[in-house]
């Protein structure tokens, strides 16, 4: 099959997955291992009076069972984060130490109280139930607004009024002059809900310690090892070459398996005190209340416009939940993309406030667009509410603002330059291929039948790549070619089901033009490739993509000085082409493969050659890269269930150069389908007193085959100058647009009774209870 970059040949790691040979983490088995329960708490906010655990060791099989005191005692303490923004005085930002076992007070249901090691998992869990825990409940507070109010539980002490931080991005004089001088000004509350990444494969690790170097082995699914590696060196006191993470095969991440979760502390504290692997699985009862949960904010937004329709000022204040603590990227979210909140328009001021905020929940972390969806959500609302206020139409609104391709390098005065992007003709691609034009005869056909009928659209960027504004993440990638011309190709990212394996064999047959089957391809292993950073933020096709070329320009210098030997000629005189290194203007060549066996025969390598031919990079991008794209959604409503039916859902996307055009729709896809969920009808939630409401998937609903069309993609790409293959992100895309497309498309259903904003999700009962209140003059 053809494998040049653009074509689409069979993803490479399938075969193996779905016929059940991969190999994932709790599908791994180790001699004389222990299996570790967790014993977690009922409250949301508790003193810990009293542990007695003299029944649970007196159990059948129960080795030993932990709490805090002896974790401090190992000299184990909590995890650092990524990222610290000021407090509201200006301080230092309080960052509370999370030890992997409570310490005194609990303070979310879930909380991680005691570890009990045991001969099997039946018994760890039985002995689980022996431990008696004497609490004393708190006041507990688990809404973000809520949270902040004088009078309030506070989680803290070191955190009056919940608040974790402050951070102000924009210019806020300017905003506030748009504002008084508007001729429009419309504001609106917006939530977005709390949701889990839920992937197929719950959490689970085995941890194993080596008494004779001093070393932990840690095998855990995680996007990121590397950064797992550093968080978990920090909370042992050790060097980082004393910590080994292994992230084996991964169902799904989503960016909620960071690789120093609190179970794996203990199971490594386990290890390492009782002279045997320990292995935890998480089941999917502990992981709903467990794992770290995603978005959560309350933002209030106002869109200043002039008589013309033209944006001229944007402020938004966001409220946005951490949790109880603060997991390793929690605090960089909710202000890392807040970039975002220009969009695709021109709007000349604008000003944000993120104020982060403790509160009795599990805590939150990166989940699929991490600030992106959120920031494209709050905007493109405001704008479909302006258009509903104002009368104006929703599209030539948009129009009216949009930045022209010709203006491209735009710098949006807050925090972006976009490089590349043709974004009108993203939406009139979109509009068209919708039928757009055409809606208003459907709209009345779907009335005559008794039904809302509503069409939706969503102009989405989103920052790629990672990190902070213009300072992407490294990446690194090594190349290492065996004597027979084969290739282990060893990535610092790690893929969860984007297809890593068949995109490296893409690229290595367009650089190298070797066959698939002669391209390995390693990743998630600290040892074998010690430098990465991992796989979120949209990066690795424009990341790992670059470091991997830049080793292949590497060897391909060494590999052609290999060759002139070979072939009695200069370096300069040799070209590279279809796998052989030929003499230009002659036939005289010779094939990669040859030049493989030469490079480790010490007998005929050229004088002065290092022995085998390999290459490493870690590349640095000098900015990240920006996709965009254009959402439209169409639904009905069923005004007397509430019921929504998608009738279509399209996207007209602008990843950069498509490599691979398969892995990019099913990207697009899965990105959608998660932003849908969210909007449809996925929600974490607490009730009163801080008990998890959604702890199963008997009360989390997840979208479902027949909740979703088959979504539509058209691509529109405009190659970025940011990376040498001209790639952008797409990981993400289809999230970002998912959220305010679909909710525009139930509002423009709804507004035959005056309906103009609801929050997330619309569920079939929130949908029905505001059409029977304004039908009742509610």
């Amino acid at each position: 099959m053809d494998h040049a970059l653009g074509s689409s040949p069979a993803r490479i790691e399938d075969e193996r997955l779905i016929t059940g040979r991969g190999r994932f983490t709790d599908d791994i088995g180790r001699a004389r291992e222990l299996y570790m329960t967790v014993v977690r708490s009922p409250h949301a906010h508790a003193r810990i009076r009293s542990i007695d655990v003299e029944a649970a060791l007196a159990a059948a099989g129960v080795v030993a069972v932990a709490m805090a005191a002896d974790l401090r005692e190992a000299g184990i303490r909590g995890h650092d984060v990524f990222v610290k923004h000021p407090r509201p005085n200006g301080e230092a930002m309080f960052v509370p130490e999370r030890l992997a076992l409570a310490e005194g007070t609990v303070r979310f249901v879930g909380d991680p109280v005691a570890a009990v090691f045991a001969e099997t998992r039946g018994a760890a869990r039985d002995a689980a139930d022996l431990c008696q825990i004497d609490y004393e409940p708190l006041p507990a507070v688990t809404d973000v607004a809520d949270a902040i109010i004088d009078g309030a539980p506070n989680l803290w002490e070191a955190a009056p009024g919940n608040r974790a931080f402050e951070v102000e991005r924009g210019n806020g004089a300017a905003v506030d002059a748009a504002i008084a001088h508007a001729a429009t000004v419309v504001a609106s509350d917006m939530r977005i809900s709390r949701v889990t990444a839920l992937p197929l494969e719950p959490r689970a690790a085995i941890a194993e310690w080596d008494q004779a170097e001093q070393r932990f082995t840690l095998t855990c699914g995680t996007h990121t090892p590397h950064q797992g590696r550093e968080a978990l060196a920090r909370i042992f006191g050790l060097g980082m070459d004393r910590i080994r993470v292994v992230s084996p095969d991964l169902g799904g991440s989503f960016g909620m398996r960071e690789g120093a979760y609190p179970e794996y502390v203990a199971a490594m504290w386990g290890a390492r005190a009782l002279g045997r692997p320990v292995r935890f699985v998480a089941d999917r009862s502990e992981s709903m209340a467990g794992d770290y949960h995603g978005r959560d904010n309350l933002a209030r937004v106002e869109l200043a416009l002039d008589a013309e329709g033209s944006f001229t000022g944007l402020r938004v204040r966001t409220l946005a939940g951490m949790g109880a603590y603060l997991s390793l990227g929690g605090s960089l979210v909710p202000v890392a993309h807040v970039g975002g909140l220009s969009g695709v328009y021109r709007t000349p001021a604008i000003h944000t406030r993120v104020t982060g905020v403790y509160a009795n929940t599990s805590p939150t972390a990166p989940y699929r667009g991490a600030g992106r969806p959120e920031a494209i959500y709050a905007l493109e609302r405001i704008i479909d509410i302006a258009a509903a206020r104002t009368g104006m139409d929703r599209v030539e609104l948009r129009r009216r603002n949009l930045i022209p391709a010709a203006m491209m390098p735009w710098a949006t005065g807050f925090l972006y330059t976009y490089d590349s992007g043709d974004f009108a003709a993203n939406m009139d691609k979109a509009l068209a291929e919708a039928d757009w034009a055409g809606f208003a005869e459907r709209r009345d056909d779907a009335a005559a039948r008794g039904l809302l009928r509503g069409i939706g659209l969503a102009n989405s960027i989103e920052p790629s790549g990672g990190g902070l504004v213009d300072k992407p993440f490294g990446e690194g990638a090594e190349i290492r070619f065996s004597a027979d011309g084969r290739a282990t190709v060893l990535l610092g990212t790690k893929s969860h089901g984007q297809g890593h394996e068949t995109l490296v064999a893409q690229l290595m047959a367009h650089r190298f033009a070797l066959s698939p089957d002669k391209v390995r391809v390693v990743s998630g292993d600290t040892d074998l490739m010690p430098n990465g950073t991992g796989s979120f933020a949209s990066r690795t096709t424009a990341a790992a993509s670059t470091a991997l070329m830049e080793s292949a320009d590497r060897i391909l210098r060494k590999a052609s000085r290999i060759a002139a030997h070979q072939l009695e000629a200069a370096p300069d005189d040799v070209e590279f082409c279809d796998g052989r290194f030929v003499v230009a203007g002659t036939d005289r060549s010779v094939t990669l493969a040859q030049v493989c066996a030469v490079a480790h025969d010490h007998f005929r390598l050229p004088p002065g050659e290092d022995m085998g031919l390999r290459a490493e990079a870690f590349v640095h991008a000098a900015k990240g890269t920006f996709p965009t794209g254009c959402h439209v959604c169409e639904v009905e409503v069923d005004p007397e269930t509430g019921e929504t039916t998608i009738l279509r859902y399209l996207i007209v996307d602008d990843v950069g150069r498509v490599l691979h055009p398969g892995l990019v729709a099913a990207q697009l896809h899965g990105g959608i389908a998660q932003g849908l969920g969210q909007a449809m009808m996925e929600e974490i939630r607490y009730d009163e007193g801080g008990q998890l409401l959604s702890g199963s998937l008997m009360d989390y609903a997840l979208p479902r085959a027949n909740d979703l069309p088959m979504f539509e993609t058209f691509s529109n790409p405009t190659e970025t100058r940011a990376n040498p293959l001209g790639v952008k992100g797409v990981g993400e895309a289809g999230t970002v647009g998912a959220l305010p497309a679909f909710a525009n498309a139930i509002m423009d259903a709804l507004s035959v009774h005056g309906i103009d904003h609801l929050d997330m999700p619309l569920t079939p009962q929130r949908i029905w209870a505001a059409i029977h209140a304004a039908r009742s003059g509610a």
